[in-house]
């Protein structure tokens, strides 16, 4: 669910007060819009504007069809919607009653046969409205009413990470005991793969790649959902690109779930469990420089390596661990550049 498939719709007590809101969702990087006639506002190079004409969403792009607006209440007009659409075509629907599960129904019947829009009349619309059934409508328009909510629907939101993650395979100098500490089980509300799992450290410049617990042991269940992720004081990789420490998470958080050198996802936060447990402190050899991992020591907390995953009771120093470098130095999260050394 990103931006890229969001028109903001302001409406406000003047031309000045929907200008202001326009500008604003251009900062936080919305690319589409939706005005209504009259207001002096032009798309910029990678934008969508369209205007609200009566019945009708107008592009100022002239090479492209008026998208006509639907009006759903009942049954009766949502069967009228999906059966009277022509292949190919673009409509727009706006509820007047219920609208989560008649999207649901019109998503389910219109297959790939025409493009779907919908009229979101809240913020709080908007996730649903994308992924009903788990597609959602191919775009949905929000009325905004106030820079809050514009902030609130960015935070709803999945942006893209906005670099390249630079995977590494790096040696452990040695694998010891680290005493007991707090450690964050992060419980998601996705289930993961047994390569997927978090990319957590000691250091923001590496992140060792910690697997989810999709797989079990001989005396544990599998915990697809979950990463036994580290130490509370540790790093982890958000699905915006910013760090967190594992102790500040806190549910509907939303995390960059990876495989090595494979594909990510951002996954949120369901819950959390801080325990008291054993732990070990991996130490590895990273761009020369030595970075940390603390977990907890147990059969069901495994290490991504060059080898596939292996558990902390069993991983020893010589085997190679799987990563991902980072810039440094960060401030509340955020990459910036400065000169920094951690230890």
């Amino acid at each position: 669910m990103t931006k890229e498939r969001v028109f903001l719709r302001p409406e406000g007590v003047d031309a000045a007060a929907e200008t202001a809101l326009l500008e604003r969702g251009r900062r936080r990087g919305f690319l589409r819009f939706v005005v209504r006639p009259g207001l002096p506002f032009s798309a910029l190079p990678g934008e969508e504007v369209y205007r609200l004409e009566d019945t009708r969403l107008v592009p100022s792009d002239p090479g492209r069809a008026p998208i006509p607006i639907a009006s759903v209440s009942d049954a009766s007009e949502l069967q009228a919607v999906a059966h009277g659409a022509e292949d190919g075509a673009t409509i727009a629907v706006e509820w007047t009653g219920d609208w989560l599960i008649p999207l649901e129904n019109l998503v389910a019947a219109r297959g790939r046969r025409f493009h779907l829009w919908t009229l979101a009349r809240r913020v709080t619309e908007v996730p649903g409205a994308l992924g009903a059934l788990e597609h959602g409508a191919d775009r949905v328009v929000v009325t905004v009413h106030s820079v809050d909510e514009i902030d609130q629907l960015e935070h709803a939101l999945e942006r893209e990470l906005p670099f390249a993650l630079d995977w590494q395979v790096v040696p452990l100098r040695s694998v010891k005991p680290a005493g007991l500490g707090d450690r964050v089980i992060v419980d998601t509300t996705s289930i993961l793969a047994a390569d997927e799992g978090l990319l957590v450290g000691s250091a923001a410049a590496f992140l060792f790649h910690v697997a989810s617990e999709a797989v079990g042991t001989r005396f544990s269940r599998p915990r697809s959902f979950r990463v036994n992720a580290g130490a509370a004081h540790s790093y982890v990789l958000m699905a915006d690109g910013s760090t967190r420490y594992l102790a500040e998470l806190g549910p509907g958080d939303t995390l960059l779930a990876t495989t090595p050198n494979g594909r990510s996802r951002p996954v949120r936060v369901g819950r959390l469990k801080v325990e008291r447990r054993p732990m070990v402190v991996l130490e590895a050899e990273a761009a020369g420089a030595s970075r940390t991992l603390f977990l907890q020591e147990a059969e069901s907390v495994r290490v991504s390596t060059d080898q596939g995953r292996v558990a902390t009771t069993e991983i020893a120093p010589g085997q190679r661990v799987q990563g991902v470098r980072l810039p440094p130095a960060r401030h509340l999260g955020h990459a910036i550049e400065e000169t920094i050394e951690e230890r």
